[in-house]
């Protein structure tokens, strides 16, 4: 059973809500990096979502995107990312972790060469943003042979016959994105996100999760109460910013950067 199922099952047999942080790796640097992902393990992170610096994440909001910035002036790879998690797991072989971007820089180093990375460094679950789901065979089914999930989104806009096909062919865990528009905004209006991920629940066993809007403990808990889990992100990377890039911030400044989510996870388990 893979990590991700694992933790997946287990909350809900608990009866409790996935917290999914998403931060981006290398911002403000690789190291600083390595010590947030722990901390958000501590906090009462159950999957960690870990972007890919890419210079132009056309669906992220400016927060992200200045977080991609910084992650890319610090000299942040594809293959830097793969080293991050080989640490990161030498220490935490339990956590699943997803890692979430766009497809150029995985076509770039080449299917064969992404799949045998992410494998041997540990990587549980792939995110492809902009990764048509008719398009996603050949490296959907690389990932599967070594058993790693990958993970779809939907939006609002999604038709009914896409979605159908999207759940058929996606795996770990569905992506619920809350609202039109780029990572970042404000939620809409949560009745037809209810309605929405009623109509998903129709069409998968998996999973659902909500994502894009989610910025407080207020949100958290109202998201949480349509679905199985929460992504917090924008929140999150806005936080991170205010981290030095120079590996001389402290235990406390690390701590007082997710403190969102030790909020979060506290609100959830209530």
């Amino acid at each position: 059973m893979s990590r991700l199922r694992e933790v997946s099952d287990k909350a809900l047999t608990d009866g409790r809500k996935l917290l999914i942080p998403y931060l981006v790796a290398g911002d403000p640097s690789l190291g600083v990096t390595e010590k947030l992902m722990h901390q958000l393990v501590q906090d009462g992170a159950d999957i960690i979502e870990l972007g890919i610096p890419f210079s132009d994440p056309s669906s992220d909001g400016p927060v992200i995107q200045l977080g991609a910035e910084r992650a890319i002036a610090a000299g942040t790879s594809l293959i830097d990312v793969c080293d991050l998690m080989r640490r990161f797991r030498s220490k935490n072989p339990a956590t699943p972790v997803v890692l979430m971007g766009y497809l150029n820089p995985i076509e770039l180093m080449g299917y064969e060469e992404f799949t045998k990375n992410v494998s041997e460094c540990g990587v549980d679950g792939v995110l492809v943003v902009d990764m048509p789901p008719t398009e996603s065979f050949d490296l959907r089914q690389r990932l599967q042979d070594v058993d790693i999930d990958t993970i779809f989104l939907v939006a609002p806009t999604t038709s009914v016959e896409r979605a159908k096909l999207i759940t058929q062919v996606c795996s770990g865990y569905l992506y619920y994105v809350s609202l039109k528009g780029v990572t970042g905004a404000a939620l809409s209006d949560a009745n037809s996100i209810r309605t929405r991920v009623s109509q998903l629940r129709a069409l998968t066993k998996l999973p659902i999760v909500i994502g894009f809007g989610i910025k407080d403990v207020d949100s958290v808990l109202r998201m949480s109460e349509i679905s199985d889990g929460v992504i917090i992100g924008s929140a999150l990377v806005s936080a991170i910013a205010k981290l030095s890039p120079h590996g001389d911030e402290t235990s406390k400044e690390i701590e007082t950067a997710t403190q969102l989510i030790r909020d979060a996870r506290d609100a959830l388990n209530v």
